[in-house]
């Protein structure tokens, strides 16, 4: 009977993670679920794990988020301008994640859509943090 301890390839997906996580300056909750069952990869933090993208243009903030299995109705998402938190329940999936955004964004001109289990959320970049008041 095999031993999963054993798995010859462990050591390589932990070195990739460690990659991954260094490679996005520590901010991100990168983990690699190799060899276990979704329901197994959710149950450390009493969810499953949406897998993220984040893309950052001149023009705009775009956050893709593969979160199947739930209605959009209960997606919930919130932003203060530098963090997406993102909640969704559905028939047996549950996900909660915390997103840091790459630059601050308004968090007023955010969009989103949701479609076939891809949530796709853009926000335009904030303006200049205004530092002083002339009078």
């Amino acid at each position: 009977m095999r031993d999963d301890r054993d798995d010859p390839f462990d050591e390589f997906f932990e070195e990739i993670e460690r990659m991954m996580n260094e490679m996005m300056g520590g901010n991100a909750d990168f983990h690699l679920h190799q060899g276990r069952s979704a329901s197994d990869a959710g149950a450390d933090r009493g969810g499953h794990d949406a897998h993220i993208d984040v893309h950052e243009t001149d023009e705009e903030v775009r956050v893709v988020a593969d979160i199947p299995g739930v209605r959009k109705e209960d997606i919930d998402l919130r932003c203060d301008g530098d963090t997406l938190t993102l909640r969704a329940n559905g028939e047996g999936r549950e996900y909660e994640e915390r997103v840091s955004l790459p630059t601050l964004v308004d968090e007023h001109s955010a969009s989103a859509t949701y479609n076939n289990g891809i949530l796709e959320v853009t926000f335009d970049p904030a303006g200049e943090p205004s530092t002083s008041i002339d009078i």
